[in-house]
């Protein structure tokens, strides 16, 4: 999503990372210019005021909002309405499909009207988790699991080719499909990142920024990706009760994907 045109506050700042520069949004340079006590507020609350500075454009983010978040400090409440943009929006099934739905229909109208269709397109980036569908129609088998996401599929074709669809059709989208996980553990273990950045017209906004930002991808024994971890004792049995983490002791950890988790299979 694109920054604002607007910089009251002087907070617009660069730095370099590895030979590319970036822009960002500094606190501390917005409390010299005017905001005086913002350090002061809460961690949630210097999100906000953060995303309100980098989308300020004085028609959805306007320099009165900014300023009701920074008057918080002596009223420690705000009747203001503000223009919070979130770097990403996650969504499981039951809400995301008829957002798709309604983005689908909103693109019919404009093609109605003799305009361009793609204009419309989610402003931040969609992540939908497909985490609610599969049903358990095998079970008491090694593959059952895999079966009961084949019968998904075929059970609801027509949903999956509509989704299939809106992914290739929309900017700013992705579809996790059904058998990957709960949308909570997919968004920590594959979605989410430390740093965001995004590229318009040459330069880099930066939504947050780490030092260094690195994968350590972890492999199962039978060649999957590992998201799953089992505590073994020290004769080398699978630990299923008592404390789960434990530090100092002669337990090791084993990495596995989903499918030996269940079967408590180590390899």
């Amino acid at each position: 999503m694109k920054p604002g045109n607007k910089n009251s506050y002087n907070s617009l700042k660069k730095i370099t990372v590895n030979d590319k520069e970036y822009n960002y949004y500094s606190l501390n340079e917005a409390e010299k210019n005017g905001l005086h006590g913002i350090n002061k507020l809460p961690k949630s609350l210097k999100v906000l005021i953060e995303n309100l500075l980098r989308y300020e454009d004085d028609l959805s983010v306007t320099k009165s909002q900014i300023e009701s978040i920074k008057n918080w400090l002596d009223t420690k409440k705000s009747k203001t309405e503000i223009a919070y943009r979130p770097a990403r929006v996650l969504l499981q099934d039951y809400t995301g499909i008829p957002a798709v739905a309604d983005l689908a229909a909103m693109r019919e109208a404009v093609k109605e009207k003799n305009k361009d269709p793609n204009t419309i397109n989610p402003l931040s980036a969609v992540d939908l988790v497909i985490d609610h569908s599969v049903q358990v129609d095998q079970s008491a088998k090694s593959d059952s699991f895999e079966k009961n996401v084949d019968i998904e599929f075929e059970r609801n074709g027509e949903r999956y080719s509509f989704l299939k669809w809106g992914q290739q059709a929309f900017n700013n989208f992705r579809i996790v499909p059904p058998g990957t996980g709960i949308c909570h553990q997919v968004n920590l273990e594959y979605l989410s990142k430390v740093v965001w950045s995004e590229e318009f017209e040459g330069s880099k906004y930066l939504l947050a920024w780490a030092d260094n930002l690195k994968e350590i991808k972890t492999v199962c024994h039978c060649g999957r990706k590992a998201t799953m971890v089992l505590r073994l004792n020290a004769k080398g049995e699978v630990v299923s009760d008592g404390t789960q983490i434990e530090i100092g002791g002669e337990e090791k950890y084993v990495s596995v994907c989903r499918k030996h988790f269940i079967e408590k299979n180590i390899g």
